[in-house]
């Protein structure tokens, strides 16, 4: 079934003559193109991929270094133009299994997902190759994403061994898809906006060069916030406001206004009595934290809404039932 589809792979590289050749030549599933991307190398790592002879290879290259997000981009641009329906990106590192390929397109394949990611931290076991910094680093960026993306059940988010369908491209071509180490992340945000499905496949970790990896998921921790930050109110404005201002958005203006009038009307009365050297009277204290437990549990309330607001139907499955109707 999956070889009746026209399936290409995107590889971003960057400085890595010494396991390119390696993670081409493990691609052992009958894609139609791999596009290697090299992004300003400074080694002999179009060499190495020129000298494979591999009729499969598309060798692209950036005249400047654009990072893993703007080679990726690259890539899926030109597969894209070339017709390809699934485009799975894999780093050049040689972290990621191509015999996973696969079950990473398998939901695809069947409807059931538009874009799929691998995840380490389905099977408890496999979590043993991962350094322990990275795995700590991963749990707080994935909770910071679930929030941002509105993918609750999605984790990893750092995870770059992926598989897109190709409707989705376009909308990361001209959307705020980031071109360096937060690259992935940006991904979920966008495709979160446009109510596209996103799976996790569990893919076990592999690390044979874990000490040369470029990012650090708890320095990202610190550098991240701010970006998710921006993106998840961004998502609550177009997603609760701009599209449908129901229940989630009653829910959630209604509580913040609560939990920010009761909050200041008991920070005002605790400076209070605090210059005055006097207790403060249990009515006050009732009168401050009942608006702020009452906004509490609306603000609970819609974040329950919006964890089943999660997407469900596919964007292919969707534009094919328009075309099929004729619209």
């Amino acid at each position: 079934m999956a070889h009746s589809h026209n399936i290409a792979v995107v590889i971003p590289t960057y400085n890595a003559e010494r396991t390119i050749a390696k993670v081409i030549r493990a691609i052992d599933y009958p894609v139609t193109a791999i596009y290697v991307v090299d992004d300003a190398s400074q080694d002999s790592s179009v060499e190495v991929v020129r000298s494979l002879n591999d009729p499969r290879v598309v060798l692209l290259r950036n005249e400047s270094n654009q990072g893993v997000g703007g080679a990726t981009l690259a890539g899926y641009r030109q597969a894209w133009e070339d017709g390809a329906e699934i485009v799975l990106k894999m780093d050049a590192d040689d972290q990621m299994d191509p015999q996973r390929i696969p079950e990473l397109i398998a939901p695809i394949i069947a409807g059931e997902a538009s874009y799929t990611k691998g995840n380490r931290f389905l099977h408890l076991t496999q979590l043993k190759q991962m350094p322990g910094l990275r795995l700590f680093g991963n749990f707080g960026l994935s909770l910071l994403t679930k929030a941002a993306s509105g993918y609750w059940t999605i984790f990893d988010p750092t995870n770059g061994f992926t598989a897109i369908h190709r409707s989705l491209i376009p909308y990361l071509l001209e959307g705020r898809i980031d071109k360096r180490f937060f690259f992935e992340i940006s991904v979920l945000t966008e495709l979160g906006l446009h109510r596209a499905v996103v799976k996790d496949v569990y893919i076990p970790a592999r690390y044979p060069n874990a000490s040369r990896s470029h990012l650090s998921e708890v320095k990202a921790l610190f550098t991240f916030p701010l970006k998710l930050f921006r993106r998840f109110f961004r998502r609550l404005w177009v997603q609760y406001v701009v599209r449908d201002f129901g229940l989630v958005s009653v829910f959630s203006l209604a509580g913040s206004m609560l939990v920010a009038a009761g909050g200041s009307y008991g920070v005002y009365h605790w400076a209070h009595s605090s210059v005055l050297n006097q207790p403060t009277p249990p009515g006050t204290v009732m009168l401050s934290a009942l608006p702020v437990l009452m906004g509490f549990l609306l603000l609970l309330q819609a974040l329950v809404f919006d964890v089943l607001n999660e997407p469900r139907l596919p964007i292919q499955r969707n534009l094919r039932g328009k075309h099929e109707a004729g619209l």
